[in-house]
């Protein structure tokens, strides 16, 4: 039997996310129209309002409503430590350890070259400006410890010593092969006080 269009559309949108197949995408789509109509409704409306109002921050490149994020301009933060990340979920971890007080630059992602993912495509440049502002005096590299994060942390400390920038990586507190937004917040903060120059 074919699914109305509608329906077969909704299924396909929902494959989107990660880890969701045709199956799971397919009882959500029955869940949303069956029993929360309402749910559906804030979830559509909620999305639309997301991707109409956040971008990248101008300084971190992490998501934002302003031009620059709260974080970003915090007096609070050491603006002299910037803590290098993959992906947004990865700066709440870090977040959650409170054992780091300095700032943040999201790459957005991780070398791929099989994926088409390379340094242009992460906009390196941006973080070399970033990295090169005169007031960072560390960069702390936070790449997952998988086999695309070590080559993205090796590729960033070779380009960041060519311009005299202290590089630190994170400490081997967390499990080779694990990715940072699913490492518990004790791990994280022990591999943040362990961390080693780079």
């Amino acid at each position: 039997m074919t699914l109305p269009s509608s329906l077969d559309e909704l299924v396909a949108a929902l494959r989107c996310l990660p880890g969701v197949g045709p199956k799971s995408a397919q009882r959500m789509a029955y869940h949303l129209l069956q029993h929360d109509r309402r749910g559906a409704e804030r979830l559509a409306a909620a999305l639309a309002r997301a991707l109409q109002t956040l971008h990248p921050c101008a300084r971190c490149n992490n998501f934002t409503e302003a031009e620059i994020c709260e974080r970003c301009l915090s007096p609070q933060r050491d603006a002299t430590q910037l803590c290098v990340v993959e992906m947004p979920a990865d700066v709440n971890v870090v977040e959650q350890t409170q054992a780091y007080r300095g700032l943040y630059y999201v790459l957005m992602g991780r070398l791929s070259p099989l994926d088409g993912i390379g340094p242009r495509e992460l906009a390196f440049d941006r973080l070399l400006a970033r990295a090169s502002d005169g007031v960072v005096k560390e960069v702390i590299l936070a790449t997952n410890l998988t086999q695309e994060g070590e080559v993205t942390a090796h590729y960033l400390a070779e380009m960041l010593h060519a311009r005299g920038i202290k590089v630190s990586r994170l400490a081997r507190g967390l499990p080779l092969g694990s990715e940072i937004e699913y490492a518990d917040a004790a791990s994280v903060a022990q591999a943040l006080l362990d961390r080693r120059d780079y």
